[in-house]
């Protein structure tokens, strides 16, 4: 999950395509780049299976006067030797 924030928050959209399954991976992926990305809070962790997780988190940005915060419950699978994100439910 830190990673994936790392990544929003630079710009990195070839780790973010990298880490996203492919079941549910976007074919584009188009990010804001006014929009930055101020802050990461993993509220949650749970092992749900030998491979799988579930993060609940909130991040909060800034597009030039307007902050926000966004909280989702995502759902993470262990592929090879690292985690992809499989999909989330956005509060």
């Amino acid at each position: 999950m830190r990673s994936r924030y790392c990544a929003f928050s630079r710009g990195n959209v070839p780790y973010l395509q990298k880490s996203w399954a492919a079941e549910t991976r976007p074919l584009l992926l188009t990010l804001d780049p006014g929009q930055v990305w101020t802050g990461l809070t993993i509220e949650r962790h749970e092992v749900t299976g030998p491979d799988t997780a579930r993060v609940r988190f909130s991040a909060t940005w800034r597009t030039g006067t307007r902050t926000g915060r966004l909280t989702e419950t995502s759902r993470f699978r262990r592929e090879g030797e690292g985690w992809v994100y499989i999909d989330g439910i956005t509060e």
